[in-house]
């Protein structure tokens, strides 16, 4: 017997960046119907994270398909065994296991791979380079939405990429995973690395990290697939 269509959607961002660069996927679920919801991470930590996007979680009305970008994967990982949490869905993210953070999951980079141009914390906040932000993290997204993107940076707490997971929901919900082919943030190797593990269903596509703004489309299917069950 097929699991029930869930018509509840929660966006979960991820560093240096806000909910905003959802709009247009939140457009496309909305036009098939989709309620959909936009966490705006405070990005301090990774409990302070968890616990804002368990807040939007418990105001839908039912179960929920719950999305995660980049270190947003992170956030989903932990929050998303709220008992609201039918589903999961990776968007070129973490998905790091019990006892691992972000810090842990990108300390040993694949020989070869890019290095994300990420400056050294000030004041215990990240960002990165403006001028190399294209480049490694949108690198098919329009020019001067890229130079918008990285010129509103939200500052991205150190504390946020040491937080451990205490549970991982990925071990008691199924998931799906896009693997972004292009990632010069999160190499692809370690993508499919982490959806394998996690045992997700995956699709790949071919694009930059910021695959939510420059294929809303791509994302949007692969969230309604999981909303589909």
């Amino acid at each position: 017997m097929s699991e029930p269509a869930i018509s509840n959607v929660v966006l979960v961002h991820g560093g240096f960046v806000d909910g905003s660069g959802w709009q247009a996927v939140h457009d496309l679920l909305k036009a098939d119907g989709f309620n959909v919801a936009v966490v705006q991470n405070p990005t301090l930590s990774l409990e302070g994270d968890a616990e804002a996007t368990r807040r939007i979680i418990d105001a839908q009305d039912g179960p929920v398909v719950l999305v995660g970008h980049s270190y947003g994967g992170a956030v989903i990982t932990e929050a998303g065994t709220d008992d609201n949490v039918a589903r999961l869905a990776y968007i070129a993210a973490f998905a790091p296991d019990k006892g691992e953070s972000v810090n842990t999951l990108i300390a040993d980079p694949p020989p070869g791979a890019p290095v994300p141009p990420i400056l050294p914390p000030q004041d215990g906040f990240l960002f990165l380079d403006r001028d190399k932000f294209r480049e490694s993290f949108a690198a098919d997204v329009e020019p001067s939405l890229a130079e918008f993107m990285a010129d509103s940076q939200v500052p991205w707490g150190v504390d946020a990429l040491g937080g451990s997971i205490t549970e991982p929901a990925w071990r008691m919900k199924p998931s799906w995973y896009l693997v972004t082919t292009e990632d010069r943030m999160i190499p692809p190797p370690a993508q499919r690395s982490m959806c394998e593990r996690a045992g997700s269903k995956v699709t790949e596509v071919q694009g930059s990290h910021a695959i939510y703004v420059s294929n809303p489309g791509a994302v949007a299917d692969l969230i309604k697939q999981a909303a589909n069950g």
